[in-house]
């Protein structure tokens, strides 16, 4: 069995809650008050918190929770929701089971009353969370800031582990900093700048710092192999050491529900790093099952479906509508450099490229650019696009001329002239302007255009980027972006001449 199919033993270590709906009718408000009154028609219960997160990495894993439960009938509860699918190391817990509990009517949350706690954990049983973590493929610190990351014992534990095992920290604002030499560490954008903030006096500015610099600070700061700032609707930002951040781009769906999506992201990107799945592949697949949870109704309809205890495909993306299929609107910025009518300026022509530069900043925003040869548009430059374009708010295409093409990929290339392939990918919604240069590499135009963000697709093997010095002088800054493999011009120029070669 292959690393990817196997079930990996993920061990998550967290605050347990008590998740409760309180479901029912609103027809009349109350005659002592301004407030609704709700007619309860139901009640159900279910694991939250790490207990969440838990279940969901049991869809792909062999689970251990280790987690404070009380002695009460609330965490007996607990205990026999999660016993069907996850094995527990049961912690000391100071105080009764720590409880929330939302009143809803018409799919919509009235109030939220919490109660319970505090959670600390009491006395460990070092050797049993030892023997745990020693077991796993992969852990998952599950932190909902209750007093399990601040432990000393079990921060020790932790420490120990990550030298040994993969670990995936998932932050709270109350909670323990993350163990140095944690393998990913996945705070959200408000937590990521919080953290950032509580770095010192070097870190002034982290508030407004976008979500590519705040994962390379934290990683620095956290002493982490990795950071992934996931931010909502728009996507997850990864910065790991001696490379460019990566951008993996949210899928856009309308609706849907946000509530847990962290958790759907944490359980998954530990699965796949459990599996043997690569850094930037585990985060690929994180962000495709948190969409997909948010467009499925996100924790309500979780919980709503056997009580949430039982195995469900996952899936759903809290995602923004601003984009549509071919990426956001252009603003109105002439697409095209210079005034040329097809929309192409030479690389000579440096003082056209700055006055696009000037007309597209005037709108504000954040000036993008991309570039490539875009010989024949296939699915891979599409993604590269729409991604492109989800980071900033105008986007500008370098595109290598005929005979830069010609030069970088051989006799015969390129399939499509510069003016038509200019035109293409002006059609796009996503491209403002289309900026032909003849050099091999973007960098003398992009001294020129000076972009806030120069996205480079992630099939440059890794090697460092001729431009990314330029783009820096300009106060600029560098993000990769996914590669959809199997997808490139040579081979569909390959598939094409099989398919005329006259069989034998």
């Amino acid at each position: 069995m292959s690393g990817a199919d196997r079930r990996p033993h993920v061990v998550v270590v967290g605050d347990v809650v008590l998740d409760s709906d309180v479901e029912g009718r609103v027809e009349r408000l109350s005659p002592d008050a301004p407030v609704p009154v709700v007619d309860v028609t139901g009640t159900r219960a279910s694991p939250g918190g790490a207990g969440l997160a838990a279940l969901l990495a049991a869809q792909g894993a062999r689970v251990t929770l280790v987690a404070p439960l009380a002695d009460d009938a609330a965490s007996h509860q607990l205990a026999d929701q999660l016993a069907p699918s996850v094995t527990l190391v049961r912690l000391p817990h100071e105080g009764p089971t720590r409880r929330k509990t939302r009143v809803r009517s018409g799919g919509q949350s009235l109030v939220r009353v919490d109660d319970g706690g505090p959670g600390t954990p009491g006395e460990v049983d070092a050797a049993a969370v030892a023997a745990a973590l020693g077991s796993a493929d992969a852990i998952l610190v599950s932190d909902y800031g209750a007093g399990v990351t601040h432990h000393p014992v079990l921060r020790s534990l932790l420490a120990d582990a990550a030298r040994e095992r993969l670990l995936v920290w998932d932050p709270h604002p109350r909670g323990g900093v993350p163990v140095p030499g944690a393998a990913l560490v996945t705070p959200n954008l408000a937590e990521a700048r919080r953290g950032a903030s509580d770095g010192g006096p070097a870190e002034v500015g982290a508030a407004e710092a976008p979500p590519d610099v705040l994962a390379a600070r934290l990683a620095r700061t956290w002493g982490a192999r990795a950071v992934c700032v996931t931010a909502g609707a728009t996507g997850a930002f990864l910065a790991t050491a001696g490379t460019e951040p990566v951008f993996t781009p949210a899928a856009a769906t309308r609706g849907g529900d946000p509530c847990g999506a962290g958790d759907r992201f944490a359980a998954s990107v530990t699965v796949a790093l459990g599996a043997g799945a690569l850094l930037s592949e585990a985060v690929e697949r994180a962000v495709a099952d948190a969409s997909a949870w948010v467009a499925a109704g996100g924790a309500e309809a979780f919980r709503a479906r056997d009580g949430g205890a039982g195995r469900h495909a996952f899936g759903a993306p809290g995602a923004e509508p601003a984009t549509s299929a071919g990426g956001a609107r252009r603003t109105g910025a002439s697409a095209g450099a210079g005034g040329a009518g097809d929309g192409v300026a030479g690389a000579t022509e440096g003082a056209a490229i700055e006055r696009l530069a000037a007309r597209l900043r005037s709108d504000g925003g954040t000036l993008v650019a991309t570039g490539g040869c875009f010989d024949i548009v296939h699915a891979g430059h599409v993604a590269t696009l729409q991604a492109a374009r989800r980071l900033g708010h105008h986007l500008v295409v370098l595109m290598n001329s005929d005979a830069s093409v010609t030069r970088l990929k051989g006799p015969g290339r390129p399939v499509v002239r510069a003016a038509d392939r200019a035109r293409v990918l002006e059609a796009f919604d996503c491209v403002d302007a289309v900026v032909v240069f003849d050099e091999d590499d973007p960098v003398r135009a992009l001294a020129h255009l000076r972009p806030d963000v120069w996205a480079k697709g992630g099939d440059y093997g890794g090697a460092p980027l001729p431009e990314a010095e330029t783009v820096r002088a300009h106060g600029g800054r560098v993000i990769l972006l996914p590669y959809l493999g199997g997808r490139s011009t040579s081979t569909i120029i390959q598939r094409s001449a099989l398919a005329r070669a006259p069989r034998p």
